[in-house]
């Protein structure tokens, strides 16, 4: 059985503004073709389809026309978890139309784990394997709440929260397993693992109240003979384990993300053997980020002119003299050209205006937890106060993230 492993498409994200809708399109029709061309026998996709809860009406039209196109007779399964992007009850809801393609969707855990277990067969109908396929998992799912928690207990509770989940879920695929003359068992998962890898600006969330809840390998259950996870945007093993693996974006995200070799992964069973190739996804939009003194920037645009390039650029002035015009110097620069400008810092600018105001970042430059930092600076608040606060403040953001607003 031939299997691809993808994640983390984001659907509807935006660079600074710029929508990216026909990065998506493009990135959606060559992964039909690639799986029409590699005869791929089923499709996971390890969660995060969109980038919000609420996706717009080109990011669901792509969506499903793209399901459209990939399933049978292209692709026998699909199996899609939901990450913590997106909204369970959105990805849930037409789960029972797109069964009869044979495209199953698990948008949350239920009170039966059995409904995360999902056999696929073969053209002649025969089981080929079973696929946990375990969503991403909230903090009210998995854990219960006790008054007097330290940090620790709630990071404890959640990791055991997470293994026992994926045990139950393994029991019930073994019982499928062993009346099958020992199929494959695939799992599916949409978490932080311990040591993952991310880059700058990718936007992956912490997924739980406090950066310890990262889970180890070893709470995915040893009957698993590939586990395909999301969340985490760069291709790579778990550990040194050749058969857990995150997929990664397949399309940049970001600048930290620019120079980065997006791939999918093939998952090859041939008579109980396991073979796992990654296959480059092709770059749809260039994205270069210039860095120095003025004259570096514009000879570097002038080297991307005479390449006819259609790049976005990101803008980081860092020369010694004060460059007050930069914004004009380089939309100067890109005239009559396909590229685009879609950041300009300039840190030279930002030094002198420090020293009038005391204030380096734009709101840009911050995430949640530094702007509630900067306003516990702003109202003194007691150093001995802050840890609890700090700790209360994750909480309500967490739980905000977590919503799920098209649920009734």
């Amino acid at each position: 059985m031939k299997i691809l492993h993808t994640s983390d498409w984001h659907i509807g994200r935006s660079l600074y503004g710029r929508k990216r809708y026909d990065e998506f399109s493009a990135f959606v029709d060559w992964l039909a073709g690639f799986i029409r061309d590699e005869s791929i026998d089923a499709l996971l996709v390890s969660g995060d389809i969109f980038d919000t809860s609420t996706p717009s009406n080109r990011a669901q039209e792509l969506y499903y026309r793209f399901l459209c196109n990939v399933a049978a007779p292209n692709c026998r399964h699909v199996v899609i978890i939901a990450g913590n992007h997106d909204s369970p009850s959105f990805l849930n809801a037409p789960k029972e139309l797109l069964r009869a393609l044979n495209v199953h969707i698990v948008g949350s855990i239920t009170e039966n784990p059995e409904d995360e277990v999902i056999l696929l067969k073969g053209i002649s109908g025969v089981p080929e394997a079973v696929v946990c396929a375990v969503p991403y998992l909230r903090d009210r799912d998995i854990r219960i709440v006790r008054a007097g928690e330290s940090m620790e207990d709630k990071n404890t509770n959640l990791i055991e929260g997470v293994q026992r989940h994926y045990a139950a879920v393994c029991r019930l695929a073994e019982e499928k397993q062993k009346k099958y003359n020992s199929i494959p068992i695939i799992g599916m998962g949409h978490l932080f693992t311990a040591g993952g890898k991310i880059v700058e600006g990718d936007g992956v969330r912490e997924l739980y109240v406090g950066s310890l809840a990262h889970v180890g390998k070893d709470i995915f259950p040893d009957c698993m003979d590939y586990v395909a996870l999301g969340h985490l945007h760069v291709p790579q093993r778990v550990g040194k384990s050749e058969h857990i693996r995150y997929a990664g974006s397949p399309i940049p995200m970001g600048y930290g993300e620019a120079n980065q070799t997006k791939s999918v992964v093939i998952v090859d069973f041939k008579k109980q053997a396991l073979n796992v190739t990654l296959h480059d996804v092709p770059c749809f939009q260039v994205l270069e980020r210039l860095s120095g003194g003025m004259d570096k920037i514009i000879q570097r645009i002038s080297e991307l002119k005479l390449q006819d390039s259609s790049a976005w650029l990101e803008i980081e002035y860092t020369g010694d003299k004060i460059a007050s015009d930069l914004r004009g110097l380089v939309e100067k620069a890109v005239d009559d050209t396909n590229m685009e400008i879609r950041r300009i810092k300039n840190k030279r600018l930002a030094e002198r205006v420090i020293r009038q105001t005391c204030q380096e970042d734009t709101l840009d430059d911050l995430d949640l937890t530094d702007v509630f930092n900067r306003l516990l600076d702003t109202y003194e608040v007691a150093v001995t106060e802050r840890s609890a606060l700090i700790q209360a403040y994750s909480e309500i953001i967490t739980f905000l993230q977590e919503e799920d607003i098209n649920a009734e």
